[in-house]
């Protein structure tokens, strides 16, 4: 489907409410138990954008920028302030962050991955919209040079290497990202007097899959 790969303007999207959904089916049988499953394999995350806009220019831009998008038609980046890099938010992006892979001396071509962890247990989280110019690799340790040793495709999240990396090797990455999203509706409804009021408009955003 149609994707502009333009970041919804990230002054509007700081302040902004959301965050991670799941999907999860409860059966509960006669005995009282439940059954649970889920046919996702990756949450999705949901947004409102009203919440970060605090002036008449700022709802002048987002519906310039819906407009551009065509409601829910196209869709875009976004940069989710509570979540955006492959560290910890008070630390800087390093080619340490994040494992990513184990070489083989055959794969060439890896998915950036964030992994979640809590205890035990981990979630491997694709990323695949990369904020260009972020993107930090290294190959056992040993930090390498984009264009030089390898490739980023900014659009799916995968790095291309000119070489396999060796038998055994780490390959680990640090990075910023956007989520990919799309308006989850075809109406901005806005008011003068509301807006002034410090009610914000309803401006539902949900992720996409790429």
């Amino acid at each position: 489907m149609a994707f502009h790969e333009v970041r919804f303007p990230a002054s509007l999207s700081f302040g902004s409410v959301g965050g991670p959904e799941r999907r999860t089916d409860i059966v509960t049988l006669a005995n009282g138990f439940e059954e649970r499953n889920t046919p996702w394999a990756h949450s999705r995350r949901r947004y409102d954008a009203g919440f970060g806009l605090r002036s008449l220019d700022d709802v002048e831009a987002l519906i310039a920028f819906f407009e551009a998008r065509q409601g829910q038609l196209i869709g875009f980046r976004w940069k989710d302030w509570s979540d955006y890099k492959s560290c910890p938010p008070s630390q800087d992006v390093g080619p340490l962050d994040q494992l990513i892979a184990v070489g083989d001396e055959v794969t060439d071509r890896f998915q950036l991955i964030k992994t979640y962890r809590s205890g035990e247990t981990t979630y491997d989280r694709p990323i695949s919209k990369p904020v260009v110019g972020s993107v930090r690799v290294s190959v056992g340790g040993d930090p390498l040079q984009e264009g030089v040793d390898y490739t980023v495709d900014h659009e799916t999240g995968g790095i291309s290497f000119d070489h396999p990396p060796d038998l055994a090797a780490e390959v680990r990455a640090g990075f910023e990202f956007d989520v990919p999203v799309r308006f989850d509706t075809d109406a901005i409804l806005s008011s003068l007097s509301s807006f002034q009021a410090g009610e914000a408009p309803n401006v539902p955003v949900v992720e996409i899959r790429v």
